[in-house]
């Protein structure tokens, strides 16, 4: 039974009786043990008291016997003063001595006393003549035995009494205040106050006890607080678990993707508002219905029934990924393409708990893989395959057929005249003109051939099972359709050829790269022998050959101009009157040290980097090397000036004007000691950019000098746009000048003309003195070629001294 008494009340209850309670069980324990003694005791008492008390009778009587003989005159005075002496030394209560029939008598005779009747021996009588008969009063031996228990039993009461008075103070101070300290102790720590511990000071049981019972508390609190932090993030675990329940319902109900959860046999626990919708089926209704049940999935293009991946990952234990191609039966009939996967739910000990299931309407997004599959695989702008697919149906074509020893061909279409319907008509028109050929070009073709929009205004077409004769023949086909087509744009008619390059597709063929490359290459050689036409690529064909070779300095340019291996050289150009100036005027010429070592001249990789727009990197670096170059240039005269030529590419790169503004910054070269060369033909082709260049680099000073002048049919027409400072006359007039009337005559009206323009001249290619005397004749300025002074690395130019610059100028 619980007591529920108040702690306060216990505490009074037991500090009232417990010190009571120690002495009574004390007491009572020696009562006990008095009486157990008192019972041992009594028979021996009883045993001793009874021959005490015979034994004084027969004491007093023989000492009776003994006086009476002794003193025989002694009268009955002496004798009752001998009694009374005898029984107050022998315990007698009473005594009656009857001598000759007179009774004297001493102490107390009462008939409650026992009586013994002694008759003194025959000696006394002989001896004193009288007849003597004594009685003896004595207590009976029943009272004298209860007149000793009681005086025994009140001794050992009072004895006791004082024992147990003095062992309760005893006790009192080594029991009970210690015990009531441990439970005044106890009731503090019962209210509240966990610091209150028992005295451990004492060195008795009580102090270890103390200890003992402090060291429990102390673990106890330890335990209780480790118990309370425990119960604390117990209770923000089951909150936090409590959140995060109810987010993860409020997330899977938020989410898009349609989510299912199911227990480990695949019976469905929970699904979100999107499974809902996309099912067709709410929680109340299949909650606890098998998978299989709720999710008919079929497969979109077999329409066969396929297994929920729940069933398999329940199965396996792992994670069943997303397959392709799947679609979910919905109740009212309708069908939803889907992806989905599933994942097993497992607990702390890696056992499966069930399954989570994640799928959604993907509908939309396999409509769009579709479209950007074609798109992939697919001209935007005329329909037809891109050069990706066609490259990839090329490849399966050397692959398997031409392994096979079956024979193709590849032809390589080129429109002509296209650039003439974009600047005339603009874009639009052009790309209206792009799927109109590609129409007519597809109505051409044969279904098993492969017609592709390859980039730009190029097309290439596989036919397939085609020698080159029939090849060559379908090709002509091919380009008299597209010269005979006429198109037609905002009242504006045009005319488009189209050259084709045709490749053979046979088991020797080595890879796309190759085939691709030939029939570029016939395709260009076609263009070259003056378009509209249709080349056969032969491995025997000159044309060709230069062609690809052109094409493999495209990657060895490339290389170069990562590994840096071009190198720079400098012809003086001189003055024709000696001794005018002291100028030093010279060309920057570039050349490329080949993987060897070796150096190539310009004329073997400069036509294949202005074919294939290598020009602009190959200026780039000729300017940033050379200012370079010139910043270490040691002391130069007053009157220098250093010549670099640039391309008709790097005219139209809009970049170039601000790169060459950038390096002059960072050299910190006066732009009056440069002069860019342009050649006549390049600044005709580009005139809006090459004025433009011209007018931004005049402005800060720069000069500018017309390479090749005179090779042009207008020549002298351009020139009055172009704001030159030097004419570089066109090398093959100089060379045979002295020989030829004709080219002399050329010659002299340029020098004419440039001074009247007031333009220095330069005459180039000049290989003899003749040639150079004839030139100062005329009054031409500046001569340059090998007569006057080879090109030399511009390191010499480094090297030397000024004063060796200007002797070599002087030469």
């Amino acid at each position: 039974m619980i007591n529920n008494a108040d702690p306060a009340e216990q505490i009074a209850v037991c500090r009232a009786s417990l010190p009571t309670k120690i002495t009574g069980l004390v007491f009572w324990g020696l009562v006990i043990v008095g009486l157990v003694l008192a019972a041992l005791l009594l028979p021996a008492l009883q045993r001793q008291t009874s021959e005490r008390l015979t034994m004084n009778v027969e004491r007093f009587a023989y000492q009776m016997e003994l006086y009476l003989a002794a003193s025989p005159e002694a009268g009955p005075a002496q004798i009752q003063d001998r009694l009374k002496l005898l029984a107050d030394m022998l315990g007698i209560h009473g005594v009656e001595l009857y001598v000759n029939g007179h009774a004297l008598r001493a102490g107390t005779v009462s008939a409650d006393d026992a009586m013994t009747v002694r008759i003194l021996q025959a000696g006394v009588a002989a001896t004193t003549g009288r007849t003597v008969r004594l009685k003896l009063y004595a207590p009976p031996l029943d009272r004298l035995l209860a007149e000793q228990r009681k005086q025994l039993l009140m001794l050992m009461g009072v004895v006791l009494l004082l024992f147990g008075f003095v062992l309760q103070r005893v006790l009192h101070k080594l029991l009970t205040r210690p015990f009531l300290g441990m439970v005044q102790s106890a009731r503090e720590f019962s209210e509240g106050a966990v610091e209150s511990r028992f005295d451990a000071a004492r060195d008795d049981e009580f102090g270890y006890l103390a200890t003992f019972i402090n060291k429990a508390l102390d673990y106890v609190m330890l335990q209780q607080n480790e118990l309370r932090g425990m119960l604390k993030r117990v209770r923000e675990s089951e909150t936090a678990l409590a959140r995060e329940k109810e987010r993860a319902v409020v997330t899977l109900h938020s989410i898009g993707d349609a989510v299912i959860t199911t227990d480990a046999w695949g019976n469905i626990d929970y699904l979100n508002g999107a499974a809902e919708a996309l099912t067709g089926r709410m929680l109340d209704e299949i909650k606890g219905c098998p998978i299989g049940a709720v999710m008919h999935l079929i497969d979109e293009h077999s329409r066969k029934r396929v297994e929920s991946p729940v069933e398999a990952c329940l199965r396996e234990g792992v994670v069943v990924g997303r397959k392709d191609q799947l679609a979910l039966l919905r109740p009212d009939g309708s069908e939803i393409a889907i992806a989905d996967s599933a994942a097993p739910i497992r607990d702390h000990d890696g056992q499966v708990l069930g399954a989570i299931l994640v799928f959604n309407d993907v509908g939309h997004t396999r409509k769009l893989a579709r479209q950007l599959s074609f798109q992939a695989s697919h001209d935007a702008l005329t329909g037809l395959f891109n050069r990706r697919e066609f490259e990839q149906q090329l490849q399966r074509t050397i692959n398997s057929e031409c392994a096979d020893g079956q024979q193709h061909a590849l032809c390589y279409l080129d429109l002509d005249q296209f650039k003439v319907v974009n600047d005339t008509c603009g874009h639009i028109a052009g790309d209206e003109l792009l799927r109109q050929l590609a129409g007519l070009l597809h109505g051409e073709v044969r279904e098993s051939d492969i017609l592709a929009r390859l980039g730009g205004d190029e097309f290439g077409v596989m036919l397939k099972g085609c020698c080159l004769s029939q090849a060559l023949r379908i090709a002509e086909d091919l380009r008299a359709r597209v010269k005979d087509f006429r198109f037609v744009w905002q009242g504006h008619s045009f005319e488009i050829g189209v050259s084709i390059g045709i490749a053979a597709l046979n088991a020797t063929t080595q890879s796309i790269a190759d085939v691709m490359s030939v029939a570029d290459v016939a395709c260009y050689a076609a263009k070259d022998l003056g378009r509209n036409r249709v080349h056969v690529y032969q491995p025997d064909d000159s044309e060709l050959k230069q062609r690809r070779g052109e094409m493999r300095w495209v990657s060895r340019l490339h290389k170069a101009i990562a590994e840096d291996r071009f190198v720079l050289y400098y012809q003086p150009i001189v003055q024709v009157i000696r001794g005018a100036t002291d100028d030093l005027h010279f060309e920057v010429l570039i050349r490329l040290r080949d993987e060897q070592g070796k150096e190539v001249p310009p004329m073997a990789f400069i036509p294949a980097a202005e074919r294939y727009n290598l020009m602009p990197s190959i200026d780039r670096w000729v300017v940033r090397n050379t200012l370079r170059y010139l910043r270490a240039l040691p002391s130069p005269p007053a009157q220098w000036l250093c010549v670099m030529n640039l391309s008709g590419q790097t005219l139209c790169d809009d970049q170039f004007l601000d790169y060459v503004l950038d390096q002059l910054q960072v050299a910190e070269i006066d732009p009056r000691h440069l002069c860019f060369e342009i050649t006549e033909t390049a600044a005709i082709a580009n005139l809006r950019h090459a004025v433009h260049f011209m007018t931004e680099l005049k402005a800060i000073g720069c000069r500018f000098a017309l390479d090749d002048f005179g090779s042009g049919l207008s020549s002298f027409a351009y020139l009055k746009n172009l704001r030159v400072d030097y004419l570089k006359i066109d090398g093959g007039f100089v060379k045979d000048m002295v020989d030829d009337p004709i080219d002399c005559a050329m010659v002299e009206a340029i020098n004419q003309i440039g001074h009247v323009m007031g333009i220095q001249t330069i005459a180039e290619f000049v290989e003899s003195d003749a040639i150079l005397s004839a030139l100062g004749r005329m009054g031409v300025d500046y001569a340059q070629g090998y007569w006057v002074a080879a090109p030399r690395p511009l390191d010499d130019l480094l090297a030397r001294s000024v004063h060796d610059v200007n002797q070599l100028n002087a030469v």
